[in-house]
Protein backbone atom coordinates (compact mmCIF):
# COMPACT_ATOMS: atom_id res chain seq x y z
CA UNK A 1 0.00 0.00 0.00
CA UNK A 2 1.38 3.44 -0.65
CA UNK A 3 2.40 5.53 2.08
CA UNK A 4 1.58 9.51 1.24
CA UNK A 5 1.22 10.83 4.52
CA UNK A 6 2.94 10.79 7.86
CA UNK A 7 3.57 12.86 10.61
CA UNK A 8 7.19 12.49 12.17
CA UNK A 9 9.27 15.13 14.72
CA UNK A 10 6.45 17.57 14.71
CA UNK A 11 5.85 17.97 11.10
CA UNK A 12 3.33 16.53 8.33
CA UNK A 13 5.34 14.83 5.21
CA UNK A 14 2.78 15.01 2.23
CA UNK A 15 3.55 12.66 -0.91
CA UNK A 16 2.89 15.62 -3.51
CA UNK A 17 -0.04 14.46 -5.71
CA UNK A 18 0.46 17.53 -8.05
CA UNK A 19 3.19 16.26 -9.36
CA UNK A 20 2.33 12.24 -9.52
CA UNK A 21 2.26 9.85 -11.31
CA UNK A 22 5.24 11.53 -12.77
CA UNK A 23 7.50 12.47 -10.07
CA UNK A 24 7.04 11.40 -6.62
CA UNK A 25 7.90 14.50 -4.08
CA UNK A 26 7.72 15.50 -0.57
CA UNK A 27 6.15 18.39 0.92
CA UNK A 28 7.38 19.01 4.59
CA UNK A 29 4.79 21.35 6.48
CA UNK A 30 6.22 22.42 9.62
CA UNK A 31 3.28 24.88 10.76
CA UNK A 32 -0.09 24.75 10.30
CA UNK A 33 -0.21 27.63 8.01
CA UNK A 34 1.68 25.15 5.29
CA UNK A 35 -1.01 22.34 6.31
CA UNK A 36 -3.79 24.82 5.19
CA UNK A 37 -1.81 26.06 2.23
CA UNK A 38 -1.42 22.52 1.23
CA UNK A 39 -4.95 21.65 1.42
CA UNK A 40 -6.36 24.79 -0.72
CA UNK A 41 -3.77 23.79 -3.31
CA UNK A 42 -3.94 19.73 -3.69
CA UNK A 43 -0.86 18.92 -2.24
CA UNK A 44 -2.84 16.43 -0.37
CA UNK A 45 -6.64 15.58 -1.56
CA UNK A 46 -9.79 13.24 -0.71
CA UNK A 47 -11.89 13.75 2.12
CA UNK A 48 -10.68 11.16 4.64
CA UNK A 49 -7.07 12.19 3.98
CA UNK A 50 -7.89 15.76 4.34
CA UNK A 51 -9.41 15.28 7.67
CA UNK A 52 -6.39 13.28 8.64
CA UNK A 53 -4.18 16.04 7.56
CA UNK A 54 -6.02 18.88 9.68
CA UNK A 55 -5.63 16.70 12.56
CA UNK A 56 -2.58 16.80 12.46
CA UNK A 57 -2.16 20.48 11.56
CA UNK A 58 -4.12 20.94 14.61
CA UNK A 59 -1.56 19.13 16.96
CA UNK A 60 1.32 21.14 15.37
CA UNK A 61 -0.81 24.15 16.82
CA UNK A 62 -1.20 22.33 19.92
CA UNK A 63 2.67 21.47 20.33
CA UNK A 64 3.72 25.09 18.87
CA UNK A 65 1.55 27.60 21.49
CA UNK A 66 -0.30 28.48 18.97
CA UNK A 67 -4.00 30.05 19.04
CA UNK A 68 -5.96 26.88 18.52
CA UNK A 69 -9.80 28.84 17.33
CA UNK A 70 -7.09 30.60 14.56
CA UNK A 71 -6.22 27.83 13.57
CA UNK A 72 -9.07 25.92 13.47
CA UNK A 73 -10.61 28.74 11.24
CA UNK A 74 -7.81 28.37 8.85
CA UNK A 75 -7.87 25.05 8.25
CA UNK A 76 -11.85 24.86 8.23
CA UNK A 77 -11.58 27.31 5.16
CA UNK A 78 -8.63 25.49 3.61
CA UNK A 79 -11.82 23.43 1.57
CA UNK A 80 -15.34 23.77 2.28
CA UNK A 81 -17.41 21.14 0.50
CA UNK A 82 -15.93 17.94 2.47
CA UNK A 83 -17.43 17.18 5.38
CA UNK A 84 -14.65 14.81 7.59
CA UNK A 85 -12.24 17.96 7.87
CA UNK A 86 -15.17 20.00 10.10
CA UNK A 87 -15.48 16.03 11.63
CA UNK A 88 -11.85 15.84 12.23
CA UNK A 89 -11.23 19.73 13.68
CA UNK A 90 -14.27 18.80 15.98
CA UNK A 91 -12.63 15.81 17.37
CA UNK A 92 -9.47 17.57 17.89
CA UNK A 93 -11.25 20.45 19.73
CA UNK A 94 -12.37 18.40 22.52
CA UNK A 95 -9.15 17.11 23.64
CA UNK A 96 -7.16 19.22 25.92
CA UNK A 97 -3.97 20.52 24.17
CA UNK A 98 -1.71 17.73 25.46
CA UNK A 99 -3.54 14.80 23.74
CA UNK A 100 -4.37 16.03 20.13
CA UNK A 101 -1.27 14.73 18.88
CA UNK A 102 -2.57 11.05 20.10
CA UNK A 103 -6.03 12.01 18.89
CA UNK A 104 -5.14 12.65 15.01
CA UNK A 105 -3.11 9.91 14.91
CA UNK A 106 -6.26 7.77 16.19
CA UNK A 107 -8.47 9.52 13.13
CA UNK A 108 -5.54 8.11 10.94
CA UNK A 109 -5.29 4.78 12.21
CA UNK A 110 -9.33 4.55 12.27
CA UNK A 111 -9.63 6.10 8.88
CA UNK A 112 -7.35 2.80 8.14
CA UNK A 113 -9.45 0.13 9.51
CA UNK A 114 -12.86 2.07 8.34
CA UNK A 115 -11.81 1.66 4.73
CA UNK A 116 -11.04 -1.68 4.96
CA UNK A 117 -14.37 -2.37 6.36
CA UNK A 118 -15.88 -0.52 3.26
CA UNK A 119 -13.62 -2.38 1.31
CA UNK A 120 -14.96 -5.79 3.06
CA UNK A 121 -18.76 -4.67 2.64
CA UNK A 122 -18.71 -3.59 -0.73
CA UNK A 123 -16.69 -6.23 -2.33
CA UNK A 124 -20.08 -8.40 -1.23
CA UNK A 125 -22.12 -6.69 -3.62
CA UNK A 126 -20.10 -7.00 -6.49
CA UNK A 127 -20.49 -10.32 -8.75
CA UNK A 128 -17.86 -12.47 -9.73
CA UNK A 129 -16.12 -11.29 -12.82
CA UNK A 130 -16.91 -7.79 -12.14
CA UNK A 131 -16.59 -4.69 -14.40
CA UNK A 132 -16.65 -2.02 -12.71
CA UNK A 133 -16.18 2.37 -13.59
CA UNK A 134 -14.79 4.22 -11.40
CA UNK A 135 -14.27 8.25 -10.81
CA UNK A 136 -12.25 9.92 -9.53
CA UNK A 137 -9.09 8.57 -6.87
CA UNK A 138 -10.92 7.17 -3.59
CA UNK A 139 -7.59 4.84 -2.51
CA UNK A 140 -4.84 5.21 -0.44
CA UNK A 141 -3.87 8.77 -2.13
CA UNK A 142 -7.87 10.16 -0.93
CA UNK A 143 -7.32 8.28 2.71
CA UNK A 144 -5.50 7.56 5.76
CA UNK A 145 -4.85 4.04 3.73
CA UNK A 146 -6.68 1.69 1.67
CA UNK A 147 -9.21 3.41 0.17
CA UNK A 148 -12.75 4.08 0.25
CA UNK A 149 -14.60 3.19 -3.12
CA UNK A 150 -10.98 1.80 -4.57
CA UNK A 151 -10.99 -0.09 -1.10
CA UNK A 152 -13.81 -2.03 -2.63
CA UNK A 153 -12.10 -2.52 -5.95
CA UNK A 154 -9.11 -3.72 -3.24
CA UNK A 155 -11.32 -6.18 -1.90
CA UNK A 156 -12.81 -7.58 -4.42
CA UNK A 157 -9.78 -8.22 -6.66
CA UNK A 158 -8.45 -9.85 -3.32
CA UNK A 159 -11.11 -12.05 -3.46
CA UNK A 160 -10.77 -13.42 -7.33
CA UNK A 161 -13.92 -11.01 -8.08
CA UNK A 162 -12.72 -8.38 -10.35
CA UNK A 163 -12.48 -8.47 -14.36
CA UNK A 164 -11.37 -5.09 -15.32
CA UNK A 165 -11.89 -1.35 -13.82
CA UNK A 166 -12.81 1.36 -16.24
CA UNK A 167 -11.18 4.58 -15.11
CA UNK A 168 -12.58 7.63 -16.15
CA UNK A 169 -10.02 10.49 -16.72
CA UNK A 170 -12.03 13.14 -14.02
CA UNK A 171 -11.20 16.21 -15.85
CA UNK A 172 -9.95 18.79 -15.17
CA UNK A 173 -8.06 18.10 -12.52
CA UNK A 174 -7.43 14.17 -13.78
CA UNK A 175 -7.12 12.28 -10.73
CA UNK A 176 -8.45 9.15 -12.17
CA UNK A 177 -5.77 9.50 -14.95
CA UNK A 178 -3.20 10.59 -12.94
CA UNK A 179 -3.36 9.07 -9.41
CA UNK A 180 -6.20 6.09 -9.78
CA UNK A 181 -4.42 4.44 -12.58
CA UNK A 182 -0.75 4.94 -10.80
CA UNK A 183 -2.62 3.10 -7.52
CA UNK A 184 -4.06 0.63 -9.99
CA UNK A 185 -0.98 -0.31 -11.95
CA UNK A 186 1.30 -0.33 -8.68
CA UNK A 187 -1.05 -3.33 -7.28
CA UNK A 188 -1.46 -4.74 -10.27
CA UNK A 189 -4.91 -4.27 -10.56
CA UNK A 190 -6.56 -5.09 -14.16
CA UNK A 191 -7.65 -1.51 -15.61
CA UNK A 192 -8.34 0.91 -18.73
CA UNK A 193 -8.32 4.36 -18.62
CA UNK A 194 -11.10 5.73 -20.47
CA UNK A 195 -12.12 9.68 -20.89
CA UNK A 196 -14.96 10.99 -19.12
CA UNK A 197 -17.31 10.77 -22.01
CA UNK A 198 -16.89 7.04 -22.93
CA UNK A 199 -18.67 6.32 -19.74
CA UNK A 200 -22.15 6.15 -21.78
CA UNK A 201 -21.04 3.76 -24.24
CA UNK A 202 -19.55 1.72 -21.78
CA UNK A 203 -22.75 1.12 -19.96
CA UNK A 204 -24.45 0.88 -23.18
CA UNK A 205 -23.08 -2.00 -24.44
CA UNK A 206 -23.34 -3.65 -20.73
CA UNK A 207 -19.64 -3.99 -20.13
CA UNK A 208 -20.53 -2.16 -16.86
CA UNK A 209 -21.60 -4.19 -13.71
CA UNK A 210 -21.91 -1.13 -11.43
CA UNK A 211 -20.16 2.46 -10.87
CA UNK A 212 -18.38 3.15 -7.91
CA UNK A 213 -17.44 6.69 -6.52
CA UNK A 214 -16.66 7.94 -3.04
CA UNK A 215 -18.31 11.48 -1.67
CA UNK A 216 -16.96 14.25 0.21
CA UNK A 217 -20.41 14.82 2.16
CA UNK A 218 -23.58 13.18 2.38
CA UNK A 219 -26.88 15.08 3.41
CA UNK A 220 -29.41 13.66 6.02
CA UNK A 221 -31.44 13.31 3.00
CA UNK A 222 -29.03 11.17 1.25
CA UNK A 223 -28.02 13.42 -1.55
CA UNK A 224 -24.61 13.33 -2.13
CA UNK A 225 -21.58 15.67 -2.97
CA UNK A 226 -18.74 14.16 -4.92
CA UNK A 227 -16.11 15.23 -7.54
CA UNK A 228 -17.79 17.11 -10.23
CA UNK A 229 -19.09 14.39 -13.00
CA UNK A 230 -20.57 12.09 -10.17
CA UNK A 231 -24.09 13.51 -10.82
CA UNK A 232 -23.48 12.65 -14.68
CA UNK A 233 -22.55 8.93 -13.86
CA UNK A 234 -25.51 8.44 -11.29
CA UNK A 235 -28.20 9.89 -14.65
CA UNK A 236 -26.28 7.20 -16.86
CA UNK A 237 -26.29 4.60 -14.54
CA UNK A 238 -30.28 5.18 -13.42
CA UNK A 239 -30.55 4.89 -17.47
CA UNK A 240 -28.76 1.65 -18.38
CA UNK A 241 -29.76 -0.08 -15.20
CA UNK A 242 -26.34 -0.10 -13.84
CA UNK A 243 -26.36 -0.01 -9.87
CA UNK A 244 -24.35 2.86 -8.56
CA UNK A 245 -22.58 2.77 -5.35
CA UNK A 246 -21.33 5.61 -3.26
CA UNK A 247 -18.28 4.79 -0.68
CA UNK A 248 -19.74 6.23 2.67
CA UNK A 249 -17.39 6.37 5.64
CA UNK A 250 -19.79 7.54 8.26
CA UNK A 251 -17.59 10.57 9.29
CA UNK A 252 -19.13 11.90 6.05
CA UNK A 253 -22.37 12.06 7.15
CA UNK A 254 -23.64 15.41 7.76
CA UNK A 255 -26.30 15.22 9.81
CA UNK A 256 -26.83 19.13 10.04
CA UNK A 257 -27.03 19.22 6.61
CA UNK A 258 -31.00 18.59 5.57
CA UNK A 259 -30.08 18.07 1.96
CA UNK A 260 -28.32 19.10 -1.18
CA UNK A 261 -29.14 22.04 -1.95
CA UNK A 262 -27.06 23.13 1.32
CA UNK A 263 -24.16 21.52 0.85
CA UNK A 264 -21.14 24.13 0.07
CA UNK A 265 -20.09 23.84 -3.63
CA UNK A 266 -16.33 24.68 -3.77
CA UNK A 267 -15.59 26.74 -7.60
CA UNK A 268 -11.90 26.75 -8.08
CA UNK A 269 -9.09 28.49 -10.71
CA UNK A 270 -9.93 29.19 -14.01
CA UNK A 271 -6.35 27.49 -15.17
CA UNK A 272 -7.54 24.02 -13.95
CA UNK A 273 -10.24 23.73 -16.87
CA UNK A 274 -7.98 26.12 -20.10
CA UNK A 275 -4.84 24.01 -19.25
CA UNK A 276 -2.73 21.60 -17.42
CA UNK A 277 0.81 22.69 -16.09
CA UNK A 278 2.51 24.16 -18.71
CA UNK A 279 0.11 23.66 -21.14
CA UNK A 280 -2.58 25.98 -22.67
CA UNK A 281 -4.94 24.65 -24.75
CA UNK A 282 -8.26 27.42 -24.23
CA UNK A 283 -8.22 31.17 -24.83
CA UNK A 284 -8.87 33.62 -22.24
CA UNK A 285 -12.50 32.86 -22.11
CA UNK A 286 -14.57 33.30 -18.96
CA UNK A 287 -14.67 30.07 -17.05
CA UNK A 288 -16.82 28.18 -14.25
CA UNK A 289 -15.29 25.62 -12.23
CA UNK A 290 -17.17 23.78 -9.80
CA UNK A 291 -15.25 20.93 -7.78
CA UNK A 292 -18.15 19.26 -6.98
CA UNK A 293 -21.68 18.41 -8.27
CA UNK A 294 -24.62 16.68 -5.96
CA UNK A 295 -26.39 13.44 -6.80
CA UNK A 296 -29.44 13.12 -5.68
CA UNK A 297 -30.05 10.17 -3.11
CA UNK A 298 -33.09 8.37 -5.65
CA UNK A 299 -30.43 7.96 -8.06
CA UNK A 300 -28.06 6.07 -5.96
CA UNK A 301 -28.20 2.29 -5.47
CA UNK A 302 -26.65 2.24 -2.13
CA UNK A 303 -23.88 4.24 0.68
CA UNK A 304 -21.51 1.38 1.90
CA UNK A 305 -20.10 2.74 5.06
CA UNK A 306 -17.52 0.50 7.49
CA UNK A 307 -21.21 -0.76 9.18
CA UNK A 308 -22.68 -2.08 5.99
CA UNK A 309 -25.35 -0.39 3.70
CA UNK A 310 -26.62 2.91 4.80
CA UNK A 311 -30.01 4.34 3.91
CA UNK A 312 -31.84 7.99 4.25
CA UNK A 313 -34.12 6.28 6.14
CA UNK A 314 -31.91 4.69 8.83
CA UNK A 315 -30.72 7.65 10.24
Amino acid sequence: MLEHLRYADGALHLLDQRVLPLEERWIVCESPAEVARAITDMVVRGAPAIGVAAAYGMAMAAAQGLDLEKTRALLLASRPTAVNLRWALERLAACSAERMLEEALEIHREDVAINRAIGEAGAELLPDGAQVYHHCNTGTLATGGWGTALGIIRSAHARGKLRQVWVGETRPYLQGARLTAYELLVESIPCALVTDSTAASLMASGRVDAVLVGCDRVAANGDTANKIGTLGLAVLAKHFGVPFYVAMPLSTLDARCPDGSQIPIELRGAEEVRGYRDTLWAPPVEVHNPAFDVTPAALITGWVTERGLWSPTAG
